[in-house]
């Protein structure tokens, strides 16, 4: 896809850019240099199709979200207000048939997700330069259409794109292993040098260090050898992508586009991560931006309305830009009052507490160190509360079976910060381990499910599965936890099979791993 348009702004939105930008920097927004550009509505679903790259590798299903958006846009159910890149310069997006109000708006909300990119922890490995990066992909992958065949390319990004989670969204922050790989064929330590022998006469030695009691151990240790260079990896990988990557029969050209996936993939992987944070923070500063600096007295009402909308809440449903602001603007209030700390938390007069106010002032620099250093889980783990639960009316809902709706299950402050941090561990998926790439000594691959309790969808992993097994070739297992029974789901690139199994059918026996 080529870019039609002019990304020079009209008078009045560069006059409307400079003016916004200095609210934003006066109030110590920190942000990369920011291009809007102005489009028309199907060119930025377009654009939102491809995920704000429209230089990106071509693929069916981005054609499908743009059919998707178009008519959800057509059709009034849908609209997209604004959208920004994590990209040094930033890029963002305006609708051509805006309103001036929300041109404002969308400025002053793109300047705050602008600041969250470069200065969250969890965007600091992302690269800064990923609209060129995306467009040297797409021509990568359609130089590989051009030699190999489009359908042939395409089937393959299909299989890739399928599992493009089973990364490791931690290992950006956490040393999971060396960098050298163990399989570099290094010169083994003659196993003779490790035999346990005992100092001796040498007329004592046949009789205090016995031959036949040497050989035995030597044996064991290269029996024990053997087991190790059949069974890798060591320990149990949970980016599956990295493994294949490193060990699956592929193609050079299909090792490269499995590659581009994967780095795709962790580049967007923040966004998961931070998508309560990231929304709340920038709603925050358009709220702030827009009342106390840059809104016009007849300018209220639109604003208010827009405004209103984006934070409107549904039962069953979280809405991140609501819940992220409003816990900003908590925790805003609660270190200008001091309420925090052992006092306040130790403290049982409810009136004193409803009284409570040091005037510390530290509001506004708590939530830029908040903003710095979480992201969704322990945002919420560390300032959610009960009174903020209370406030807020957030409930835990369960779906209703026999009704097919939601009720609300519990009021309960525990059971509703347990339903939150559950949803958002990991984005909601299940855990996959790689524990095996030599399963069973016939080069066939055992993956395991850390189970938290919740059994997975057969029907789901068992298409994950097959799209395993296409790219490892060999069949590939899955240990995992069936109505509290352990079971084995197999595909061997025909059918897909499940077993129940008992812990000695397990060769590897494997205690399921833990996440820290």
């Amino acid at each position: 896809m080529t870019i039609p348009y002019d990304t020079r702004l009209p008078p009045d939105l560069a006059k409307l850019k400079l003016e916004i930008e200095a609210h934003a920097r006066s109030f110590g927004l920190d942000f990369y240099d920011t291009i809007f550009e102005v489009v028309d509505a199907d060119d930025l679903n377009e654009i939102a199709a491809y995920g704000g790259f429209p230089t990106r590798y071509p693929h069916w299903s981005f054609g499908m979200q743009y059919e998707e958006l178009k008519k959800g846009y057509e059709y009034g159910l849908s609209k997209i207000y604004e959208m920004v890149i994590n990209n040094d310069p930033c890029y963002a997006y305006l609708m051509r048939c805006n309103h001036t109000v929300d041109q404002k708006l969308v400025m002053a909300h793109v300047y705050g997700h602008c600041d969250f990119f470069k200065n969250n922890a969890y965007f600091a490995h992302t690269s800064r330069k990923m609209m060129d990066e995306m467009a040297n992909h797409g021509m990568r992958v359609r130089q590989y259409s051009d030699k190999h065949g489009e359908d042939e390319v395409e089937r393959f990004v299909d299989r890739c794109m399928s599992i493009d989670d089973l990364i490791d969204i931690h290992s950006t922050a956490i040393k999971r292993r060396e960098e050298v790989s163990r399989f570099d064929f290094k010169e083994h330590v003659e196993e003779t040098e490790k035999l346990t022998r005992f100092e001796s006469k040498d007329y004592m030695d046949e009789y205090i260090n016995p031959h036949a009691v040497l050989k035995a151990e030597g044996d064991e240790l290269k029996r024990k050898q053997q087991v190790i260079d059949r069974s890798f990896p060591e320990k149990p990988e949970r980016d599956v992508l990295l493994f294949l990557i490193e060990f699956a029969p592929l193609k050079p050209w299909q090792r490269d586009v499995l590659s581009i996936i994967r780095d795709e993939a962790y580049y967007f992987a923040p966004q998961g991560q931070t998508k309560i944070m990231n929304e709340g923070w920038a709603s925050f500063w358009h709220s702030t931006i827009m009342t106390e600096r840059a809104l016009e007295g007849w300018e209220c009402v639109d604003y208010a309305d827009h405004h209103s909308g984006t934070m409107a809440m549904s039962r069953g449903r979280l809405n991140p830009y609501k819940l992220g602001i409003e816990l900003f603007r908590d925790i805003e209030r609660r270190w200008n009052t001091g309420q925090f700390g052992k006092e306040w938390e130790e403290c049982e007069n409810l009136e004193k507490k409803r009284a409570w106010n040091l005037n510390l002032n530290l509001g506004r620099s708590k939530i830029f160190e908040v903003r710095k250093i979480h992201n969704d889980v322990t945002f919420l783990d560390t300032f959610l509360t009960p009174e903020f639960c209370v406030e807020q009316k957030l409930f835990s809902f369960a779906h209703n079976e026999p009704q097919d709706n939601y009720v609300v299950e519990s009021r309960e402050f525990q059971k509703i910060k347990q339903r939150l941090l559950f949803s958002l561990s990991n984005h909601g998926r299940p855990f996959i381990y790689v524990v095996d790439g030599n399963y069973k000594n016939r080069g066939e691959l055992l993956l395991r499910h850390e189970y938290n309790g919740v059994d997975l969808r057969m029907d789901r992993a068992a298409d994950t599965l097959a799209y395993v097994q296409a790219i490892w070739s060999r069949p590939v297992h899955l240990h995992t936890i069936a109505e509290g029974k352990p079971v084995l789901l197999s595909h061997d690139g025909i059918n897909a099979t499940q077993k129940q199994i008992g812990e000695a059918d397990d060769p590897r026996k494997h205690t399921p791993p833990t996440t820290k």
